[in-house]
This record gives structure tokens, sequence and C-alpha cells, in this order.
């Protein structure tokens, strides 16, 4: 029987197909759209910190880009934005900085992504507080309630523990303050960072001592304590307007407006990176999957890149539909 041998390759026929085995994975990888790295703002909250993790991940991993993160104020990265020096930010609460909000869009320079999820704020007391005091039901009833909640620097006033320092919802607690006419009789004290107010909540909880508080939701301490939302008069957007205006001479009481968070782009950058503001475009998260994420991170004193990861893994069937298949097992094979 004749054996048939394989025919051997030239020297220069095997060097080519080695070079083929080593470029064709190369030539697979992801290509950024942008020659430089796409820029994320950190606002200083655990969603927001969380946010940009998820996304910078996705976009390092998925669409091959270098990504930085650059940590500042609401308003300072709102500028930032327009400036483009930031390319992104994950997390806009356009009905809390409305008037600076409504600026930059019409500016040209800032772009809206997509609906990444509802967001409020209020202020709360713990139910025990509640139910210690039955009529103090509404934020105007804080008039009889100084003693209650005395500032500890000046017991003759109360103390409400308003955002931290710095943050955009500071106009609207002060002027709500104003337009309550609690201003005489209660100090709006603001903590010098989120940690620190998230401190102050908590010590007095698991005290059961009496405190009132400005807070927002998504968030974990909100869902972890057993809080009672003091009531406001209904919403009303003129009233609402004036509120979020530091300006604002004759402020009116009204309900916080509900928020429909969204991706803030800089114009320029959505222009030059489309497959990235697709993925923006598509970007939304369940409430039940950031309530979760935000609980893991609160449970196990994790940081923020680590309940990213944990929300990469656990939630493959909600990130996946932000991104083309080829994008999503790209990102699925990093984890």
């Amino acid at each position: 029987m004749r054996i048939m041998r394989a025919p051997r390759l030239s020297v220069a026929a095997l060097a080519a197909a080695t070079a083929l085995l080593w470029t064709t994975p190369a030539a697979a990888a992801p290509q950024c759209e942008i020659d430089q790295p796409v820029r994320f703002s950190g606002l200083n909250w655990e969603s927001n910190l969380v946010l940009a993790g998820i996304e910078r991940f996705i976009v390092e991993h998925g669409y091959g880009c270098a990504t930085s993160v650059e940590i500042g104020e609401t308003l300072a990265m709102l500028a930032a934005l327009q400036r483009r020096d930031v390319d992104v930010t994950p997390e806009v609460w356009p009905g809390q900085i409305e008037v600076a909000w409504d600026k930059a869009l019409k500016s040209g320079k800032v772009l809206a992504a997509g609906h990444v999820y509802d967001a409020g704020e209020g202020w709360y007391i713990p139910r025990y507080t509640a139910e210690r005091h039955p009529d103090l039901k509404s934020a105007a009833d804080l008039a009889r309630y100084t003693k209650v909640f005395a500032d500890p620097e000046d017991p003759s006033r109360g103390r409400i523990y308003g955002c931290p320092a710095g943050w955009a919802c500071g106009t609207l607690n002060s002027n709500l303050l104003k337009a309550l006419k609690l201003d005489s009789q209660y100090a709006m004290f603001a903590p010098g960072s989120g940690a620190a107010q998230k401190a102050a909540i908590v010590s007095a909880y698991k005290r059961k001592r009496d405190i009132v508080f400005y807070y927002w939701t998504p968030t974990a301490l909100v869902g972890a304590l057993d809080l009672v939302k003091l009531q406001l008069p209904a919403f009303d957007q003129a009233a609402y307007t004036c509120m979020t205006d530091p300006n604002c001479e004759h402020p009116v009481p009204t309900e916080f407006k509900a928020n429909k968070v969204v991706t803030g782009l800089n114009a320029e950058f959505a222009r030059q990176a489309p497959q990235l503001k697709a993925f923006f475009d598509k970007l939304s998260v369940p409430a039940p999957a950031i309530d979760d994420t935000l609980g893991w991170l609160e449970n196990q004193g994790a940081e923020p890149e680590d309940a990213a990861q944990y929300f990469l893994r656990k939630y493959p069937d909600v990130w996946r539909k932000w991104v083309p298949a080829e994008v999503a097992e790209r990102v699925q094979s990093s984890l």
C-alpha cells in the first residue's frame, strides 16, 4: 500500500503561516474610535462611582479605549464637561441643577444620553422618631420640634443634616429651608463629605437619636434603614426652578422633582465616537439591580470598583443589551 506523505512547507510558507497565527488575534482586537483616553467625571457619591467603574470596564475591554477619571463636584464637573476636560459624566440629575444644565445643553457643548434610572430626594427622619412624635409628618411641622433636633453647636436652634459641602443640592436645601420659613429656627448643616454625612446619620440611627436629614435614592443607606420621608407641598415646576437657582429671591416650598438621571456627554466627544455614544444612549439600569449593587457595596465594605465587577458578573442580562454582541463577548471574557 502506498503511503501518502503530507507536502513539506517551504521556509517562506512556514514563516507566513506563523505570522498569520500570531497576527490574527491582534487584528481582532478592538480599536478605540479616539486616540486619547476617555475621561470620566468621578462625582463623589457611591452610585456615580459605581457607574463610572462599570462604564470604564466596558469601554476599556469592550471598545479598546484607555480611560481616566477626574474627581470633582457636580457644577465643577459640568463646567469641565463643556470644556472637554472630561468626556463623560455617568450620573447627571437634570432636575437638581436645572438652570445650569439647561444652559449647558443650549450651549451645544453637552448632550444628554440615555435614561440611566429614576432617582429621588427628600428630607427623612428615622421611623423611631416618627413613632415618638406622631404629629411630625411634614417638613413644615419641624417648626415645632427644634428642641428634638437641637443643634449641638447652638441648642437654641434645630439642625438639619443637609448636603455635603459643595454639592449642588445645597442650593435646593437652603432655598427650601427659607421657603418653609425655618431658616431662623434651623441650621442647615453641611458635612464635609458624603462619607461624613453617612457616618453622622448611621451613628445617630444606631444610638436611636432623633435626626432629620436630606438624602437621595437610589442609595444603600435609604434601603438599609427604616426611614420616613417628610411630606412637602405638591410639586410645582416654577417653584422648583427657582429653588435650584442660588439667586432665587422668593422661594416657595415644593416637593423635590423626580429625576430622570441621564449620562452627560461632551458633544464633540460624541461626534468623534459614535459607537461609544450608542453605548451610552442604550445604558439603563433597573432599580432592583442598582439597589442590590449598592447594598452589596455597603454590606461588604467594598470599593466602588469592586461593586462594578459585582454588577457586571451578576447582571449580564442587563449590560449585554447596551452593546453589540462582539463587544459583550470581549467584556465577558475579561471578567
